[in-house]
């Protein structure tokens, strides 16, 4: 199934769009962009530009097939993610509200808000956790348990297309990347709040 936007009919007599070629790597004039020896060629910051393109294209292409999949299942994309992190680790008991939150790297407040509307859907239960009542434990009823399946074909399909020049070997590295990624990414964003407070403490004095 298509995620793209609706095929329009190419005017006749217009020529088929030239296939993208690889952009020459030239030395640019500004300023490098990062620092760290690993990240520089002789140099240059190009690869590590490339880099960054090719992540934020990445991500843009993984949030518009999240939403499609959300949407064909009359849920918000957010939820998606929810559903499927929920099924994944409930086991027998069900899984906390910020285990899920950690997982998917979002608060515990937001988790709490969603799977509200997802259990007021019928699609998950929330109960007390025996060992400590003031927790929550999320577990999929039989509604979203089916809905995830009766999509898991197209589910399927799309990751697997989205993936497929991955080997076991570079999925392996890939993964372990990712992960590392994640924490030097929360250590960026700290420093930004950092700078940005200093800022507002600065025009207040």
């Amino acid at each position: 199934m298509s995620i793209s936007k609706p095929f329009r009919k190419r005017a006749s007599g217009r020529r088929e769009a030239a296939p993208a070629i690889e952009v020459k790597t030239v030395r640019s004039n500004l300023p490098i962009t990062v620092s760290r020896p690993a990240l520089l060629e002789a140099g240059a910051d190009a690869r590590f530009r490339r880099l960054v393109y090719d992540l934020l294209t990445i991500a843009s292409r993984m949030t518009v097939v999240r939403e499609h999949l959300a949407s064909g299942m009359g849920i918000t994309a957010p939820q998606f993610s929810l559903l499927l992190a929920i099924g994944q680790f409930q086991a027998e008991r069900g899984v906390g509200v910020t285990a899920v939150a950690r997982v998917l790297h979002v608060s515990s407040a937001f988790v709490a808000t969603e799977t509200g509307k997802l259990a007021q859907a019928g699609l998950l239960t929330k109960r007390a956790n025996p060992k400590d009542r003031r927790a929550v434990l999320l577990s999929l009823t039989r509604a979203g348990r089916a809905l995830i399946e009766r999509h898991s074909n197209e589910i399927r399909s799309v990751n697997d297309a989205f993936f497929g020049a991955l080997a076991r070997n570079t999925f392996a590295a890939l993964s372990t990347t990712m992960a590392d990624l994640v924490h030097s990414s929360a250590r960026a964003i700290a420093q930004l709040n950092r700078t940005e407070s200093d800022s507002w403490r600065e025009a207040a004095e």
